[in-house]
């Protein structure tokens, strides 16, 4: 059994425990009660009070004297300039804890929590839960019937959390399914992708900042913005609307129109007003997909409604507010943007606090065979019936999906494309080899023509068209080659042993990865560089 003295701290309640004349003794007075009860001993009370109360606090310390004598009452004076001023508050108390000397070993601390401003009252559970105060909570309330000597009832609170696993528990649950609703569900076995995730999930409930998402066409930009906001909404953080806009598809006033809205009359065909997106967005989430294809006017109207919520429609003198939250995506790399002239450097310093980059399928490769289930059940909650795949047929389509002959330069587009195909095609509902087979083929023939452009197209953003120029065509050929199994190779060793597959065998000790390096090392390239470049 415990047999350490109990000692209150707590504030003087200027309303609760006032009081004057022996009617006094017929009200509820928090402090005064903590003092009456027969199963709580409190051989000391550390009174908080401030000096304009100095009167009452010395009444409340003779009324404690007169009905629990062996409680010592502690008069501490603590000054607050406004009670309601959190910081000033915090500072206070926590300067007292701070100075307090505390002796755990002869003393259980119970701090009082039912008087003072709900200010004050934040700052004692935090400071405890901190363990500047080395106590537990207690709660006191008045008793159910009015009368002399009734004290009501009190709870002491523990707040060691480690009693509390449950708690923990449920809080771990819950995010838990905040990142498989983010993941539609699907159990996916990247790690890094699994991490990205997570911080995605963290930044989605706790901020309202923009977040900007980049990453190759078809990376999943869309959905995952999309996944965003209904998790805002699931927890009641937004109240709007999601709006989508794709930026790449709206050029001039179309897209000041669009986006901003415009008054009747602004332009030739401008016979009605038009609210536009921002204002459709108002307290939800408005995603700007491609927002790099953006002009430099929309994009000075879009830093304005970002930084202050207003904006002005098209042809319009009245300002209009809106308070959305900024969701962006991009394929292209926005700071090359900035360095050309075609995208502003303080718009993109505004959107660019969480930024985060979704990689391709190539670089998820162990997450093919679960998205292709996903791809299946998307499939048959639409079309109503349920498809599935020989077990010959789903290994060979997997073992192609993960070898370099698969490309994936639509990314997860390619993917649900290709179960569409199969799923359509799939006699009395289940795939065969024969259907892979032909899609295999399809998408081979889709792919093909891609890979030299692509490598090409990766040689003038790596090197700039003026060193691509300089290069003879034998080795633009050649490194666009190299650039396109960098390209599908998720290491430098793999494209390495692709690329020197038929040498390897003839020499003693082989080292693909460091012949590959020495290659690009010719060109002022390194991996890291490309692999960056590709990601953007």
């Amino acid at each position: 059994m415990d047999q350490r003295d109990q000692v209150v701290i707590g504030l003087l309640g200027s309303t609760l425990d006032s009081g004057k004349g022996p009617d006094r003794w017929e009200r509820w007075r928090p402090t005064v009660s903590l003092c009456q009860h027969q199963d709580l001993l409190v051989r000391r009370l550390e009174l908080l009070y401030e000096k304009k109360f100095a009167g009452l606090a010395g009444q409340l310390a003779g009324d404690i004297a007169a009905c629990s004598p062996e409680t010592d009452t502690r008069l501490t004076e603590i000054e607050f300039r406004d009670p309601w001023d959190f910081e000033q508050v915090y500072g206070a108390l926590h300067d007292f804890a701070r100075s307090y000397e505390f002796d755990t070993e002869r003393e259980e601390y119970l701090i009082h929590i039912t008087t003072g401003t709900h200010v004050a009252q934040i700052c004692l559970f935090l400071l405890t839960e901190s363990r500047y105060f080395p106590g537990k909570l207690i709660q006191t309330s008045p008793p159910e019937r009015r009368g002399k000597n009734r004290p009501g009832r009190f709870e002491i609170i523990d707040l060691d959390l480690s009693k509390y696993d449950r708690i923990a528990s449920r809080f771990q649950q819950e995010q838990r399914e905040g990142v498989s609703f983010l993941k539609s569900g699907i159990e996916t076995r990247n790690p890094a992708f699994n991490q990205l995730i997570n911080q995605i999930e963290q930044v989605a409930i706790n901020s309202r900042d923009p977040v900007l998402l980049m990453g190759p066409t078809g990376a999943g930009k869309s959905r995952l913005g999309k996944r965003i906001y209904e998790l805002k909404r699931a927890r009641h953080q937004v109240k709007g609307e999601f709006v989508e806009v794709n930026c790449a598809t709206i050029k001039g006033d179309a897209a000041m129109s669009a986006l901003f809205g415009h008054v009747k009359g602004a332009f030739t065909g401008a016979v009605r007003d038009r609210a536009g997106h921002l204002r459709a967005a108002d307290r939800g989430v408005l995603f700007l997909d491609e927002i790099g294809s953006l002009g430099v006017d929309e994009q000075a109207m879009l830093l304005r409604a970002l930084e202050e919520k207003v904006f002005f429609p098209l042809g319009g003198d009245r300002e209009v507010k809106s308070d959305f939250q900024l969701v962006a995506g991009t394929n292209s790399d926005l700071s090359v943007a900035v360095s050309e002239g075609r995208f502003r450097e303080d718009l993109l310093a505004r959107i660019n606090l969480w930024t985060f980059r979704l990689p391709g399928l190539r670089q998820r490769i162990e997450d093919i065979e679960p998205n292709l289930q996903y791809e299946l059940e998307q499939y048959a909650a639409r079309e109503g019936k349920r498809i599935t795949f020989s077990r010959e047929a789903r290994a060979r389509f997997l073992r192609f999906a993960a070898s370099q002959e698969a490309s994936w330069t639509g990314n997860f587009r390619d993917l649900n494309g290709a179960v569409i195909r199969m799923a359509t095609l799939a006699p009395g509902g289940r795939i065969s080899l024969e259907t892979v087979d032909e899609e295999i083929t399809r998408l081979r023939a889709g792919w093909q023509p891609r890979s030299a452009t692509e490598g090409e197209t990766l040689i003038h953003r790596l090197l700039g068209t003026e060193r691509t120029d300089e290069l003879d065509q034998f080795d633009k050929v050649q490194l666009a080659c190299v650039l396109d199994v960098s390209r599908r190779a998720r290491s430098l060793s793999e494209a390495g042993r692709i690329l020197f597959g038929a040498s390897r065998g003839r020499k003693k000790t082989t080292n693909d990865a460091d012949r590959l390096r020495k290659y690009l090392s010719r060109f002022g390239l390194d991996w890291q560089q490309i692999q960056a470049t590709l990601e953007s």
